[in-house]
C-alpha cells in the first residue's frame, strides 16, 4: 500500500512539472539584433562552494 502512495505522489509531481512546461508559448529564438548589439560583453566573478559539516 505504501509503494502504491509513493508511486501515486511521484506521479502527480510530474504532472504537475510538465504542465508548466509551455505555459508562456513555444519557444522563440532571439531576435538578431538582440545577439548583436554588444558583443563585447564581459562577465567575470568569483564563486565557492563548500560543504558545512557542523551546525
Amino acid at each position: 500500500m505504501r509503494n502504491v502512495v509513493i508511486i501515486a505522489g511521484v506521479i502527480v509531481v510530474l504532472l504537475l512539472v510538465l504542465s508548466g512546461c509551455g505555459v508562456d508559448g513555444p519557444p522563440q529564438r532571439p531576435s538578431a539584433a538582440a545577439t548583436t548589439s554588444n558583443p563585447n560583453v564581459s562577465i567575470s566573478g568569483h564563486a565557492t562552494v563548500g560543504v558545512i559539516t557542523e551546525l
